[in-house]
């Protein structure tokens, strides 16, 4: 009884730990029947004991077929199997063979990218012309500071691989408005996702996916507000069926010499200051310059008014550079206008500044630029404007010579145009036209909405990205059903505290 005992209580464990592999439930059982052989040694009176005994180790190996069982791998990984329990089976195995193209790499698409690779797309095409610049690392989270000058696409793509190896990325640093994607390119694709920051580049693409008959999928952000709209022809609206809001002309005597509104004084620094000091010359895009007899003899001084600071650009780069320049367009052109009576009758006159009076006031300021420019929602002060006004005058005086010296060796023309992403003529425009809205007694703005304003892009907000990015995925889902119908354009706006 006691060996019997003995026997059960070792192939107990044997069973239990039989599960986990088979190689240790055999290891189990064979130490098992080594243990009953060595404590039942058979005595002379008890010859039908031993045989019970021998046999019991031979049957411990009865808990090896759940062994075997567990031994099978998983037929589902654990990520696959997430996917069809979330998915389904069918529209999980859609999204696996599809094939997807998103254009842009910027805010949107690193939320997009990371979303489709994890969803588990099959295979994902990304196309971005861009680089990586500082500006886009607040937002743009694929991407540090080691990828900066690198382009987006192609980082995006190393960047979002570690994420699920197992999808196939295929990165393409180009323009989607090149010849090799042509319509035959496009129609390789099951959806197309529109991840871009510009009018001209997201109608192009609708434009393709329309003669391709590709479901396209266009998302947007406008700082706080958000949209997503799944276009496909002939079931669907399309991009470009709906008007939307182009950028605007404005007169040029508006501009220059009677500023109401700050998008006057924002398109002053842009088109005109910043243009005429460091790039080409003044951009006549932004202006209308229709003359009649009312306004004929104001558009002739203000074309002398601009040739004179152009000839103040000989001084860029030395000390007197920045109070030459305040001079000019912050005090005696606005004493020019303040003169002409007529002009100011029904509205406020302009108020010239002096730069001495201002350089003492603004010492403080001066000591806490890196704070000021920190703060980019906040409404900057005359003072704090004009340190940002001669610091970033500075910085990009010290680019344009870098320029001009590179520009003598064979190198680019020295020019330096406006760009949202850069930090040098963002804050120049700001600061001058927020200096130029103080003489007017107009509103001035915060450098984000002067980002806003000063362009057609609307600068991206990470929380809004993110949102837009998921309900992209969302919308993909009703495309591959096939459930056109289910997928109405939704829009948001994100509450602000």
């Amino acid at each position: 009884m006691d060996s019997n005992t003995a026997a059960d209580a070792a192939a107990a464990p044997a069973a239990t730990t039989a599960e986990p592999t088979a190689p240790l439930a055999t290891a189990t059982a064979t130490a098992t029947a080594t243990a009953t052989e060595t404590t039942t040694a058979p005595q002379p009176h008890e010859q039908q004991q031993p045989a019970q005994q021998q046999q019991q180790p031979a049957a411990a190996p009865a808990a090896q077929p759940p062994a075997q069982t567990a031994q099978k791998p998983i037929a589902v990984p654990r990520r696959d199997k997430f996917y069809q329990q979330s998915l389904g089976g069918s529209l999980n195995a859609n999204v696996k063979k599809a094939r997807v193209l998103m254009v842009g790499a910027g805010g949107i698409g690193c939320e997009l990218l990371k979303n489709l690779v994890l969803t588990g797309y099959g295979e994902i095409h990304v196309v971005d012309l861009d680089t990586i610049d500082l500006s886009n690392l607040n937002r743009q989270f694929l991407f540090r500071h080691e990828h900066i000058k690198k382009s987006k696409a192609l980082v995006a793509k190393d960047a979002a691989q570690a994420f699920n190896p197992k999808v196939k990325i295929v990165a393409h640093h180009a323009n989607i408005k090149d010849s090799q994607f042509n319509t035959r390119w496009f129609k390789d694709f099951n959806i197309v996702f529109n991840a871009l920051d510009n009018l001209e580049a997201r109608r192009h693409v609708n434009r393709m996916c329309l003669a391709a008959d590709v479901p396209l999928i266009e998302s947007g952000t406008t700082g706080f507000n958000g949209n997503v709209q799944v276009i496909k022809k002939g079931v669907t609206a399309c991009y470009d069926c709906t008007p939307k809001e182009t950028p605007k002309s404005f007169p040029v005597c508006t501009i220059r010499s009677t500023p109401s509104q700050p998008i006057h004084c924002i398109v002053w620094g842009k088109s005109y200051l910043l243009s005429e000091i460091f790039g080409a010359s003044e951009d006549e895009s932004a202006f209308d310059n229709s003359a009649d007899a009312d306004n004929a003899k104001e558009i002739e001084e203000l074309k002398k008014e601009a040739a004179a600071l152009r000839a103040i650009r000989d001084a860029l780069g030395t000390e007197a550079f920045p109070q030459l320049l305040f001079d000019k367009v912050y005090n005696s052109d606005i004493v020019r206008l303040a003169s002409m009576e007529d002009m100011w009758k029904s509205r406020r006159k302009p108020e010239p500044l002096d730069y001495k009076k201002l350089l003492e006031q603004s010492t403080e300021a001066s000591g806490a630029k890196a704070s000021i420019l920190q703060e980019g929602q906040k409404v900057w002060s005359l003072e704090e404007n004009f340190a940002v006004f001669v610091d970033s005058l500075d910085r990009l005086s010290k680019r344009m010579q870098e320029l001009k010296k590179a520009h003598q060796n064979g190198g680019a023309e020295p020019l330096i145009t406006f760009d949202k992403d850069d930090e040098d003529t963002l804050d120049f425009v700001t600061a001058s036209a927020n200096i130029r809205s103080s003489i007017f007694g107009i509103e001035r703005k915060s450098r984000f909405d002067i980002k806003q304003m000063a362009g057609n892009i609307i600068p991206a907000i990470a929380t809004t990205n993110a949102i837009v990015a998921g309900l992209c995925v969302l919308q993909s889902f009703k495309v591959l059903k096939g459930e056109y119908t289910n997928t109405k354009e939704v829009k948001f706006c994100l509450l602000q505290r």
